[in-house]
């Protein structure tokens, strides 16, 4: 890290390795890593750096499963990924690290094992929790740098915060249907460079309702592998000197028109520098999202907020067991109102008899005031429960009913909690 800042064949400057040479390689080293070793700006040297390097990977997911395939085939030496989900069906389109037979099972189990096959000598570090303020820091202590394929706003503000905290650069990409970001933040990089952060390009997060996840706005798998493909280039030459990378520049990329668009960022002079990290709460309020719902560095459809804990929820929610007992109890006619703001294609997977069907985006993004009044006029008095598929766009429109005067609550974990605690016949997905 003590190399100058040189410029390479383009006339742009690039940064000096991030990390020392590790132990020479052995013979089947050599064999293995064969194509490299004849590559300008990796070689023999380069191919140590990798050795020795350490990633820290956030989220097994869309954009961490290619990541994640290709730093091991490259030879990193310690890959460790965060994340406190499990596979479900609706993954494998897209996070090709897991298969048919890891359903159910955590994803850093899946992808280890994954790796393992790829690269038996790459260590990697299961770090199976949520990311959070709480453990940020120590999550990230002791690795050289992070990928960031955390798919909400939340998670990225946080990693960001950390990292600055951390003095280590963050690799970063982002996904919408057809469309894909991917950019190098480093608060304080090395040789001179100026640095830059996530909260430099982005100093505020967009309103939650023009950031659908991935069950509403949908995401092209195949995006997946070239956005987190060029996260693991960018991470390969970080490590090893090689090229120039994306720091203080923003790639996006459109698979529907495939073409490529770099715009120029930079810091913003007057951004303070962080300091320490707030805790959940905070960022989730920075980022507009109900009160109970949490930073989560996977924040994957499948698990955001199945769990709600000991005890009773927060206001404005309902756990599943108490809908169920609410719709046991009652007379025909006359139980609890549901409303299912899902899409008719999640409906179609998997229905909760008499719920009223009204998607998520009628609320948000559509014709908010005649969503409302439908809602008012189905409800007749009645409070009003919100289920979508984990309890995240639920949270969303039940907090928007609420505004409208009604008394709203969202099911806590949606009809994947519903699933688990309630009725497992139904097909979770």
């Amino acid at each position: 890290m003590t190399d100058p800042v040189t410029t390479g064949a383009a006339g742009a400057r690039t940064l000096p390795p991030l990390v020392a040479p590790g132990p020479e390689l052995s013979p089947d080293d050599l064999a293995r890593y064969a194509r490299h070793l004849s590559l300008p700006g990796v070689g023999v040297e380069g191919q140590r750096r990798l050795a020795a390097a350490r990633v820290l990977v956030v989220g097994a997911g869309g954009l961490g499963s290619p990541a994640l395939l290709y730093l091991a085939a490259a030879g990193v030496g310690t890959l460790g990924i965060v994340d406190d989900d499990i596979v479900d069906a609706s993954n494998l389109q897209r996070q090709v690290v897991h298969g048919v037979g890891d359903v159910g099972r955590p994803k850093t189990a899946s992808a280890r094992e994954t790796l393992a096959g790829v690269n038996p000598e790459t260590q990697v570090v299961e770090h199976r929790e949520r990311l959070g303020s709480a453990n940020a820091r120590e999550l990230l202590a002791g690795y050289d740098l992070v990928l960031d394929g955390s798919d909400n706003f939340a998670t990225r503000y946080l990693v960001s915060d950390a990292a600055e905290l951390a003095g280590v650069p963050v690799v970063w990409g982002g996904l919408y249907r057809f469309q894909g970001q991917v950019a190098t933040f480093w608060a304080a990089p090395t040789g001179g460079v100026p640095g830059v952060t996530y909260r430099d390009v982005f100093p505020d997060p967009p309103p939650p309702a023009l950031a659908p996840d991935c069950a509403t706005g949908g995401v092209l798998g195949a995006l997946c592998g070239t956005i987190g493909s060029v996260m693991a280039t960018e991470a390969i030459k970080l490590i090893t000197g090689a090229g120039r990378t994306l720091l203080g520049r923003l790639a996006v990329y459109d698979a529907l028109d495939l073409t490529w668009r770099h715009l120029t960022v930079g810091p913003d002079p007057s951004r303070a520098p962080v300091t320490t990290l707030p805790d959940d709460a905070a960022y989730a309020t920075f980022c507009g999202l109900p009160p109970a719902q949490p930073a989560d560095a996977q924040a994957s459809d499948a698990q955001a907020e199945v769990d709600a804990g000991p005890g009773r929820p927060a206001s404005g929610t309902v756990t599943p067991r108490e809908l169920a007992g609410l719709r046991d109890g009652a007379a025909e006619g006359d139980g609890p109102f549901v409303l299912d703001v899902r899409e008719d294609w999640e409906v179609a997977i998997a229905c909760l008899v008499g719920a009223h069907v009204v998607p998520s985006g009628d609320f948000l993004r559509g014709d908010v005031a005649a969503a409302t009044a439908r809602v008012t006029g189905l409800a007749a008095g009645r409070t009003v429960h919100v289920l979508c598929k984990s309890g995240v766009r639920s949270a969303r429109v039940a907090a928007v009913l609420r505004d409208a005067g009604l008394d709203a609550r969202s099911v806590a974990g949606g009809i994947v909690a519903w699933t688990r605690d309630v009725d497992p016949t139904l097909r979770t997905y």
